[in-house]
């Protein structure tokens, strides 16, 4: 299996990139405190894929036959698509938010930050302590090429409560039917809990 890559970004942005997993992940507070939750994401990102493909048979049977798994990543998916057994899933839908929730996590657990954000093809895990705000870019217009035009944005306060974003449409890798170019979710700070269902915001 090929080796996972680390690599700095501008703006203070990591980019881990190993098989198909894709994350760019941001943290703010103290240098020394940035220091530590990206070298804790970094070592926690040399595991993932492995352990998901470990779990792979498993993680790819319906949720109505009830897939036994044991990684954390994998309970994290599975629990989310637990209340959606009565219709044809898998946990995989939940991979790519699974594994941004347990880099966010894991980044947390390492040190205090002041925000972070965890962007894994679409689908970001974030934390906002109190008093702070975040702006994210809206883009769904992919008439330019393969990098989508910037539609709009929103900024985000502590006080929304926004813990997870999920995007995705017609361009993107989950299976829309073509019905939007993009749509975006907003979830309470509760889809970064495993066992807990995602609620929308108000």
């Amino acid at each position: 299996m090929e080796q996972p890559v680390v690599q700095e970004l501008t703006g203070g942005r990591l980019h881990f990139q190993h098989g198909p997993i894709d994350v760019v992940l941001k943290g703010w507070g103290t240098e020394r405190a940035v220091a530590a939750a990206y070298a804790a994401a970094s070592e926690r990102f040399h595991g993932v894929l492995g352990e998901l493909v470990g779990e792979l048979s498993e993680l790819r049977k319906p949720m109505d036959q009830g897939p036994n798994v044991t990684g954390p990543i994998a309970r994290r998916m599975v629990a989310a698509c637990q209340p959606f057994a009565d219709v044809f899933v898998t946990p995989m839908a939940a991979v790519a938010g699974a594994v941004a929730d347990e880099l966010l996590a894991t980044m947390l657990s390492a040190a205090p930050l002041a925000k972070a954000f965890v962007n894994d093809g679409g689908d970001i895990a974030l934390h906002l302590s109190a008093g702070e705000t975040i702006g994210i870019g809206v883009a769904a217009d992919f008439s330019r090429g393969v990098v989508p035009a910037l539609n709009g944005n929103v900024t985000l306060r502590s006080e929304d409560r926004i813990g997870g974003i999920a995007t995705s449409g017609r361009h993107g890798r989950s299976f829309s039917l073509g019905l939007a170019d993009s749509v975006t979710i907003l979830v309470s700070s509760s889809f970064n809990k495993p066992g807990t269902r995602a609620k929308p915001s108000s």
